[in-house]
């Protein structure tokens, strides 16, 4: 178990493990009560009646009430105590900071969103610590009490200059100083992720790929990205930088040079945000362009709407070949069990955009994943920050071996 300390075998370890095994069970199921909990580890009433009494003591479970309904003598449900840790993660973009705090068990307790339009990129660390108060307020809670956060970015820190890349769109967080500014003001222990790898930890943990140990998230909202899991774990890169699929030269576009100054690539122009109202023009409907998320997530939800046949029709088929182009060299290299399509603009073209990716892409590529449509379509980057922080959490707190 990660964080168990001791030696191997020891009553000491052992009581832990069984702890820790009590708790993942009620982190699972919600409530159990004890005689539940005895069957699902195989421990003796005895010794679960131990444990639970242990982990009350300790404030990290708690009554909740009784079983009811059930022929013999009501039993005691047994619940984490919410209480007994909590985490933080924010979401960040050019116009906006999303923060939201949870409790152990998960539950969302408090969220703020600062808006930072007009804003100058100077002010980064009060912008992160204003949206970070604002949600701990919204919480009933003081910084003090969270124990880590989590910050989701576009783009990544390399891990070998501390400096942002792939983000120039984002004022203010290319200081190579920002982590260690923002490591003097917060109290708790903070990571930083790409916020699309964020979206598939969320995907992971709640969504369609669960069970999962190898998947593409493919996300388009203002740029097209891509999270690339492996054997279980996330493929960053050697500069954080696996995934920025927007800089993909493709067919169908002219190779775009200087892509970090151009902050483009051959797959945003073939398939990202900006090339929807194009399609649709092309294909005769009348559109403005942007903003480009709205335009195009409204396009194509009115073209899921009426997938059989005329303009709107067309436009998904375009589309769809589009998008099938750049995945097909991500199938080509990873071939993967499963493709999570993800991101406004992908979740609004729906089951019809998904089945003609799929269909696209089983003449493109020669392996043949199953592709899915996201199933935490609400703030995903927001809860990947959050199921990231939570992890490490728990961690420490189930850990009762200390």
């Amino acid at each position: 178990m990660a964080g168990i300390q001791g030696t191997p075998g020891t009553p000491r370890v052992l009581r832990a493990m069984n702890d820790r095994a009590a708790l993942d069970l009620l982190l699972e199921h919600g409530t159990l009560s004890r005689t539940r909990i005895g069957k699902l580890t195989g421990l003796s009433k005895p010794t679960a009646s131990q444990l639970l009494a242990r982990l009350e003591a300790a404030g990290l479970v708690r009554v909740t009430g009784t079983t009811e309904g059930r022929p013999g003598p009501s039993a005691q449900l047994y619940a984490l105590e919410p209480g007994a840790g909590y985490a933080a993660g924010l979401d960040v973009n050019q116009h906006r900071i999303r923060a939201a705090v949870a409790d152990i068990t998960g539950a969302v307790t408090g969220e703020y969103e600062l808006r930072t339009e007009g804003r100058t990129g100077d002010g980064v660390v009060r912008q992160v610590t204003d949206a970070l108060d604002g949600a701990v307020k919204a919480a009933g809670l003081t910084r003090a009490d969270v124990r880590r956060l989590v910050i989701g970015t576009p783009g990544a820190f390399d891990p070998a200059t501390g400096r942002l890349r792939y983000a120039s769109h984002l004022p203010g967080w290319h200081s190579p100083t920002l982590l260690e500014e923002l490591a003097a003001v917060l109290p708790m222990p903070f990571e930083y992720e790409n916020d699309v790898n964020l979206v598939a930890i969320a995907e992971r943990a709640l969504g369609a790929a669960r069970g999962h140990e190898d998947f593409v998230l493919l996300w388009n909202e203002e740029g097209l990205g891509a999270a690339l899991v492996l054997g279980g774990r996330l493929h960053r890169g050697f500069t954080g930088g696996a995934g920025e699929v927007g800089f993909l030269p493709v067919p169908g576009t002219p190779l775009v040079r200087q892509v970090t100054q151009a902050n483009s690539g051959g797959f945003q122009e073939l398939a990202g945000v900006q090339s929807v109202p194009r399609i649709a023009r092309a294909v005769g409907i009348d559109t403005p362009e942007q903003p480009y998320v709205a335009v195009a997530s409204g396009l194509l939800a009115r073209a899921a709407e009426t997938p059989e046949d005329g303009p709107y029709a067309e436009l998904l088929d375009r589309y769809a070949e589009r998008l099938a182009t750049g995945l097909a060299s991500l199938v080509a290299v990873l071939d993967p069990e499963l493709v999570v399509l993800s991101g406004d603009v992908l979740v609004a073209g729906g089951e019809p955009l998904r089945a003609r990716v799929q269909a696209e892409l089983a003449d493109l590529a020669a392996s043949r994943p199953r592709l899915v449509l996201t199933a935490v379509p609400h703030e995903p980057v927001l809860r990947g920050a959050l199921e990231s922080a939570l992890a490490t959490t728990r961690d420490e707190v189930f850990d009762t071996s200390r």
